[in-house]
């Protein structure tokens, strides 16, 4: 065999690696042009939704002003619209099943990770996880012909009894029991963000490392110290994001709301009376929507969900800054 020559070896392994080299920077660029595509279509789809939104409703902004957003007067017939109850109800719908969720939820993901026998821990997760594989409007139909019933005949009477004669409680549980309403609707969607709670708590509990528990419990620390001064700071950005994911989850919920709050539009003291939100409205009536007026004022719901959504997010992000920078984080 005929030997090449040092140099002309060198040369070839040279131009080698260089056609690698170039392959990989060529593959490199692509993957980057690809994620930030990714990135961008995102912004281009979510600026796209806000736009329309707002296309959509400035002929009711402009025929109402902010009007439209301070009254609860909705007559297709004359025309009139006002959003004040639909918003009304969903803030109120939403931090009420958030208040009635958020503990069971956490509390759960905590017995879970730190008290469950393991035999039990397995069957547990599954029937949370299912929970949140049930249809919407599986929980609606269940809520409206079964949950809404027992309500109408067992703790909507005794609220109403026990706080009869108790002030600002007594106008806040106001008769009469009608089994559909504003609490109803808080418990549907307290049972249907449940689960997003939990699965999420329940990760972000498990990446807590051992040794910091173990280090707590060598210094003599309860289960309940570890779990208030360990696991809850070590993981309160993932329990955030959890309860966010749930909020968000309980702001747009559609169907379910719709079986069970009564759908009236008007503001009452008492959460047991009928009520509507911003989502329930829209699917009950964009269908019949007659003119554009109507249709618009429909559309100027949605970009008020939209923007409230937005405030909740970001409160929630401001928080988290706060809690960063208390801690030195």
């Amino acid at each position: 065999m005929v030997s090449l020559p040092l140099d002309i070896e060198k040369t070839a392994a040279d131009d080698g690696r260089s056609v690698v080299l170039a392959k990989l920077r060529r593959g490199d660029a692509a993957f980057r042009w690809l994620t930030r595509a990714a990135a961008v279509s995102v912004l281009v789809i979510l600026g796209a939704i806000f736009l329309s939104l707002i296309e959509g409703a400035a002929p009711a902004f402009r025929a109402f002003g902010l009007s439209f957003i301070t009254t609860q007067s909705w007559n297709p017939v004359t025309e009139k619209f006002g959003g004040l109850a639909p918003i009304y109800g969903t803030v109120v719908t939403s931090a009420l099943a958030m208040a009635f969720a958020l503990p069971i939820g956490i509390g759960v993901a905590i017995f879970l990770t730190e008290l469950c026998p393991p035999v039990l821990r397995r069957p547990i997760g599954i029937a949370i996880e299912l929970l949140a594989g049930i249809p919407s409007i599986i929980y609606g139909i269940w809520g409206l012909f079964f949950f809404a019933p027992f309500l109408q005949e067992t703790l909507q009477p005794a609220l109403i009894g026990t706080f009869a004669n108790v002030p600002i409680l007594s106008n806040l549980f106001a008769g009469p029991p009608y089994g559909i309403g504003v609490l109803t609707a808080s418990f549907i969607l307290a049972i249907m963000v449940l689960p997003f709670i939990t699965a999420v708590s329940r990760d972000v509990f498990e990446t807590v490392p051992a040794v910091l528990k173990e280090s707590a419990y060598g210094l003599g620390c309860t289960t309940t110290e570890v779990v208030r001064n360990v696991v809850i700071p070590y993981t309160r950005v993932g329990l955030v994001g959890g309860a966010m994911l749930a909020l968000g989850r309980a702001l747009g919920e559609t169907m379910a709301v719709t079986f069970v709050i009564g759908n009236a539009h008007r503001i009452s003291a008492s959460i047991l009376a009928p009520g509507t939100t911003i989502s329930a409205t829209i699917a009950n009536e964009f269908t019949e929507a007659v003119g554009d007026l109507y249709s618009s004022s429909l559309i100027a719901l949605g970009l008020v969900l939209f923007f409230i959504t937005f405030i909740v997010l970001a409160g929630a992000r401001l928080m988290l800054m706060k809690l960063e920078l208390k801690s030195g984080t």
